[in-house]
């Protein structure tokens, strides 16, 4: 996350030049007025300063197993802002100085929440090498951040007077300036201020979640366990991505990922990542709530999508608002960029295959809006079945459908061979009346953020489907299961469609298509054995010692 603010360079570059424009016309203007020289001084030195310490005031320091970028900002009340995005941030009243203290904290970092893991007892000095670690990164922030304002108020005085006198006298005031501004935050220091934290975005609700500060204060061997154990949770979850099997692509095949209710887990973009490199995948498919509460300040957790290495397709879920759905879109607007947003059936062509879907209508985190039910989700299911009347009356048939409730999805019955849908965050493939196969996806996010707080977390689970690429017909599908956050296995189990076990007949898909049957394994390699009634097979990969 970035520190300096979301304003494009070009466009703060084009103000920064207008303003030395009006300081250098002020103070070339006719007529001795001793006032105007001293006044335009101090306005050149703060502007310097300024802009010293946005172009290189900020240093980039790991705290505990967090990489955290310390920057200054100036500031008429002071104190410290500690930014955890998509999730809020959070301000205390540390001092009283024209300085603020920003502290964004990056990412967590893997190996060093592993080394935790593996030495539980450092977890005891978890505390220490935090204090350690903030005045290490304030320290280097100070030297920085000096070298900056001096450096940028004597270079734009010497621009604007071309005088080195007046440039020098310009780097000793912001430094007389820079002094008084530690003096004060020194003066006003408040240690208790951390017991008073005001939180903001979706860390307004955090007191409820892991108790106030004052609590963990006085309760901090508590706390600490706590902390242990969420460490301990995290790490393990990325590490048992790492074990699933290995995959050798069929090319005769179209590789699909189905993922749904991620619930702004950021876990799940690993897990995500990690299968579309493992099993090749040529496209993502995402049946929504991808978001808990969609509101503006979750946006940025969706800034790993493009990234991920397959074409991206999503459909609004119940805890995605429009905001959110706008939010997708614009990713899809970015050079090079892979992301589709499905909704009111308007059908996208990625990997070969046709796909169409319809947001969800309902957005319940809105209090506001009393829910309509199963009923406005079937309204919204015809309209859909509708659109692919449509699109297979102008020859264009689709391939699969996508929504997130259920409900909604199973409107398209015998309109499409495949129907896409999440929502009840348990796994389920079922053969509606008509001929269409509905595929129910769990929870690729553990249900979310909160699958890191309880003693059994909820399964985190995805899908790889395998289609064949002349036909873009199901021919099996892998159902992957990671066995909770910080739990030991990670299973891939393979299903194969009812027409596709030995001795079947070949059966009509909704379109009007033949399927075909006894085809091999789309994995490349041999079908799993046994495959019993069901169709599967299951290989469990043990994540030992961890």
């Amino acid at each position: 996350m970035a520190s300096v603010g979301s304003t494009p360079l070009r466009a703060r570059t084009s103000r920064l030049r207008r303003a030395v424009a009006r300081v250098t016309a002020l103070l070339t203007a006719p007529g001795p007025h001793p006032w105007r020289r001293a006044a335009g001084l101090v306005a050149v030195t703060l502007l310097g300063a300024w802009l010293g310490l946005l172009v290189v005031g900020n240093v980039r320091t790991p705290v505990g197993p967090v990489d955290t970028t310390m920057t200054l900002r100036p500031s008429l009340t002071g104190g410290t802002k500690v930014n955890v995005s998509p999730l809020g941030a959070l301000e205390l009243s540390s001092h009283a100085a024209p300085l603020r203290l920003d502290v964004d904290v990056d990412q967590l970092d893997q190996q060093r929440a592993a080394a935790l893991v593996n030495h539980p007892e450092r977890i005891e000095g978890l505390e220490e090498e935090i204090s350690g670690d903030v005045r290490s990164g304030a320290l280097d922030l100070g030297l920085r951040s000096t070298v900056a304002v001096l450096t940028g108020s004597c270079a734009l005085a010497l621009a604007v007077y071309r005088r080195p006198r007046t440039a020098l006298a310009a780097g000793g005031l912001s430094l007389a300036l820079l002094v008084a501004s530690g003096a004060t935050a020194a003066a006003t220091w408040n240690p208790k201020s951390v017991l008073e934290p005001k939180f903001s975005g979706l860390l307004a609700s955090a007191p409820q979640v892991v108790g106030t500060a004052r609590s963990i204060a006085t309760e901090f061997d508590v706390y600490q366990k706590e902390l242990a154990r969420l460490v301990t949770n995290v790490t393990k979850l990325y590490d048992a991505t790492s074990t699933l099997p290995a995959y050798q692509p069929d090319p005769s095949t179209t590789r699909v990922l189905h993922v749904s209710d991620i619930h702004l887990n950021p876990a799940a973009w690993h897990i995500i990542r990690s299968l579309v490199e493992q099993y090749d995948i040529d496209v993502i498919i995402d049946s929504g709530d991808t978001m808990d509460h969609g509101t503006a300040a979750e946006n940025g957790f969706l800034d790993p999508i493009p990234d991920l290495g397959a074409p991206y397709v999503w459909v609004r879920g119940n805890h995605d608002s429009a905001t959110t759905q706008r939010a997708v879109g614009k990713l899809g607007g970015r050079d090079g960029a892979r992301v589709h947003v499905l909704d009111e059936g308007k059908p996208v062509d990625v990997a070969g295959l046709r796909i169409a879907g319809w947001g969800d209508p309902q957005f319940t985190p809105d209090r506001s809006v009393v829910p309509e039910g199963d009923p406005a989700e079937r309204a919204k299911g015809r309209k859909l079945a509708a659109a692919l009347r449509a699109q297979r009356a102008a020859r264009t048939p689709v391939d699969i459908a996508v929504g997130h409730n259920p409900q909604l999805a199973k409107e398209t019955d015998g309109l499409v061979p495949l129907a896409l849908a999440g929502h009840t965050h348990n796994r389920r493939t079922e053969m509606l009346p008509h001929g269409t196969r509905l595929m129910t996806q769990g929870s690729t996010g553990g249900s979310g953020l909160r699958a890191v707080e309880g003693a059994e977390p909820d399964k985190v689970q995805a899908s790889v489907l395998y289609l064949d690429r002349d036909t873009d017909r199901l021919q099996a599908w892998d159902e992957i299961t990671l066995g909770g956050l910080g739990l030991s296995k990670a299973e891939v189990s393979r299903h194969l469609p009812e027409d596709m076990e030995p001795g079947a007949s070949p059966s009509t898909s909704p379109s009007g298509s033949p399927s075909p049957a006894g085809s091999p394994s789309p994995a490349g390699s041999p079908s799993p054995s046994p495959a019993g009634p069901s169709g599967t097979a299951t290989r469990s990969s043990p994540a030992t010692g961890r």
